[in-house]
């Protein structure tokens, strides 16, 4: 296999899905609004709304440099912002939600609010009378204190129509993943116990918990939510303790009033974190201080032995990642360049160094992608290119197309002189062929996480650009280093037979890996699109694309026959441009299809009872004492499949689950899911497999190996639940 097409085939990719977009937009988003020294707009998360559903609004603020507007407790001078709602009958919007503010000192003073861009997410709640085909007009009066060196009042009235239709928007192209990012980083109640102590005319907030725990937390900062219980203009001061960390704080106008309040609520941020807490008055928490303060900011020397240590890491797992289910289907692609090159040394050494640039320039465009994507608050992770229905069945063809390639269906690589005046059609690959190879390995094979390499990529995404690319350049490095390495190997090489009839055997057999990998990425396919109980017509499009596909590849072998024998070779080439556009147009539709409801990882009857992961259902099953097992998978990744039907699926296994009374809780990211991305990102990690075994009456789960055998799971459920 040298060349097929690759250029045409990503801009086929990007041509559909530029289209999607374009057919996804339905929400009408009025002109931004400039008021004084800010612009606003409203803004919504998906692109329609149902009747009795909900959506996520956004009242959408830029300042201009150098002003801020203020947070609900703007501190020691200011206004927060407010809205007022004209909404037709029935329709309700919630309060404003408040994300973390930053700390904005004025002179002696001491603010609360925002500088740049906030998203001020807002519910909004149709009613069960809307009629789907009618469209909705909001209305928000906003009035904002815009500060600098002075103060501005402004006021703006934003506006936006929604449609309201059957089924479920889609996300808005635009907005739904900065909303999505700015809910999932609102401060929420957490696993936390707080205390507020007064004594000596100091406030000490002591919290204990598992987000507190043995950190340091240098910039932990409290925002009361009443304005008069701090004085915002005093530092806070941290202590930490072996189980959380202690704050003092200056007592505001409310401890010095005779009647102070009985408990205190706000929220508590950790820098990368924030958490809502209500801390009673009474006395500390134990283990909260003790220790100090936390220790100053890690030197170069540190930082750079952390940023190795995540590089070898990346190596590890990027050798280890060759041994995984997921990169078997493409060992092929490699086996068969290597044996057409295996006595000729200098062309098994451009083939090797072709592939492994292959896989280091796919790793570095995948993880530009990533960084860039999640930077403008895309809730994705690794894996995110097989998230896409579009992009994934075009793997899927070219995957059947490099099968029929192999099987001889017809060639690629050859010249056309070859083509016209040659008896036979030559098979070497070229150097563009190796490289290809390599990117079409990544991209297919390389979602699914192995050892060494979860933590690596966790490390990355945290990073600058720099670090962040150089990191997943070291992960394709480990992924191509075998390859090549064996390339370089005269010795090793020399061991195989002289070229001979064998070869072309050998050529026709490991075309048959190709098939079942496209056989794999259309069933994937069929999981992401279409009803199963309305037939699946996602499934029943890409199947006929695969048949027009091989149609076209049939009709061009043809007219390289033709064109070998002098014959005339037009109408083969017209009639496999026909046939490959029909296929792309059969893929177009089935993409199109609305995704199926339930949990495409784990649809089988005899599969372990489960229930959709969500993060509520989680809460009300810690809540509740219940042992949690959550298994965070996608039908995309095989070392998932592989997992669920080695160590999940057993009777063993199931009767285990029954006795303990332990919840499986499955989160299936086939498609795209924040609720899934958040849960990751908390694990320090951007892809699946994760498994999460939380025990019961509470406490930090326990994290299995990526690789699972039934004697894990079960070590993991006699822990959780004795």
């Amino acid at each position: 296999m040298s060349n097929l097409g690759p250029t045409a085939a990503f801009r086929a990719v990007a041509g559909l899905l530029v289209g999607l977009a374009v057919a996804l937009a339905g929400v009408a988003h009025a002109a931004p609004v400039k008021a004084g020294h800010l612009t606003a707009e409203l803004v919504a998360d998906r692109t329609s709304i149902t009747p009795g559903g909900h959506v996520h609004l956004a009242l959408h603020q830029v300042m201009e440099p150098g002003w801020h507007t203020y947070w609900r407790n703007p501190g020691d001078s200011g206004e927060p912002t407010t809205v007022k709602w004209t909404l037709p009958a029935g329709w309700t919007a919630g309060d404003l939600q408040w994300p973390t503010p930053k700390t904005l000192p004025i002179g002696p003073l001491m603010d609360y609010g925002y500088e740049g861009e906030v998203l001020l997410p807002v519910d909004l709640t149709a009613p069960a009378s809307a009629r789907p085909g009618e469209t909705v007009a909001l209305t928000a009066q906003a009035q904002f204190l815009v500060c600098k060196d002075v103060c501005v009042p402004a006021d703006a009235t934003v506006t936006l129509t929604l449609p309201v239709t059957a089924d479920p928007g889609s996300p808005d192209p635009a907005w739904g993943g900065p909303i999505a990012t700015t809910l999932a980083a609102l401060p929420r109640p957490g696993p936390l116990q707080a205390a507020l102590t007064a004594a000596g005319g100091t406030l000490r907030l002591s919290v204990i918990g598992a987000p507190v725990k043995g950190g340091e937390f240098p910039a932990a900062y409290f925002f009361p939510f009443d304005g008069t219980v701090i004085d915002a203009a005093k530092a806070q001061t941290i202590d930490r303790g072996p189980e959380g960390l202690t704050l003092a704080l200056t007592p505001g106008s409310a401890f010095k009033s005779g009647v102070a309040p009985k408990a205190v609520n706000g929220v508590l941020s950790l820098g990368d974190k924030a958490y809502e807490i209500t801390a009673p008055v009474g006395p500390p928490l134990p283990g909260a201080a003790g220790l100090g303060p936390p220790a100053p900011p890690k030197t170069l020397a540190q930082r750079a032995g952390r940023l190795g240590l995540a590089l070898v890491s990346a190596l590890i797992g990027g050798l280890i990642l060759n041994l995984m289910p997921c990169v078997f289907p493409v060992l092929s692609m490699k086996a068969a360049s290597l044996t057409r090159h295996a006595h000729d040394p200098s062309a098994a050494r451009v083939q090797g160094l072709a592939f492994l640039a292959g896989v280091i320039l796919t790793f570095l465009i995948l993880a530009g992608v990533l960084i860039a994507a999640r930077a403008a608050g895309e809730s994705i992770g690794w894996g995110f290119q097989l998230q896409s229905p579009l992009v994934l069945g075009v793997f899927a063809l070219v995957m059947l197309l490099v099968g029929l390639n192999l099987s001889g269906l017809f060639e690629v690589g050859a010249s056309v002189q070859s083509l016209a005046g040659d008896a036979e059609v030559a098979h070497a690959d070229s150097p563009i062929g190796a490289l290809f190879t390599g990117a079409l390995a990544v991209a297919v094979a390389a979602p699914c996480t192995a050892p060494f390499m979860a933590p690596a990529i966790g490390y990355a995404l945290t990073q600058g650009p720099v670090i962040a690319l150089a990191i997943f350049a070291a992960l394709g490095l480990g992924l191509g280093l075998p390859f090549t390495a064996l390339a370089f190997a005269p010795g090793l090489l020399a061991r195989l037979p002289r070229p001979g009839a064998w070869m072309e055997t050998l050529r026709h057999l490991l075309a048959f890996p190709m098939y079942a990998t496209a056989a794999w990425l259309a069933w994937v396919f069929s999981q992401q699109v279409g009803d199963q109980q309305a037939g699946n017509l996602g499934l029943a499009g890409i199947l006929a694309a695969a048949v027009l596909t091989a149609a076209a590849a049939w009709f061009y072998g043809h007219g390289q026959a033709a064109a070998i024998a002098g014959r005339r070779s037009r109408v083969f080439t017209a009639l496999a441009i026909v046939a490959l556009a029909g296929g792309v147009a059969a893929l177009w539709v089935a993409a199109d299809q609305p995704a199926p409801h339930g949990s495409a990882a784990t649809s089988s009857k005899d599969d372990l009872p489960s229930q959709p992961y969500a993060p509520d259902r989680l809460a009300a099953l810690r809540a509740a004492g219940k042992p949690v097992f959550v298994n965070f998978t996608a039908a995309w990744c095989i070392t998932c499949q592989v997992n669920d039907r080695v160590a999940l699926s057993s009777s063993h296994v199931r009767d285990v689950f029954a006795a303990k009374g332990v919840a499986y809780l499955v989160g299936d990211w086939t498609n795209r899911n924040a609720d899934i991305a958040k849960a990751l990102a908390e694990q320090g990690r951007a892809g699946v497999p994760l498994y999460l075994v939380y025990p019961a009456g509470g406490g930090e789960p326990a994290v299995l190996p990526q690789i699972l055998t039934e004697d894990i799971v079960l070590a993991a459920l006699n822990k959780a639940a004795p």
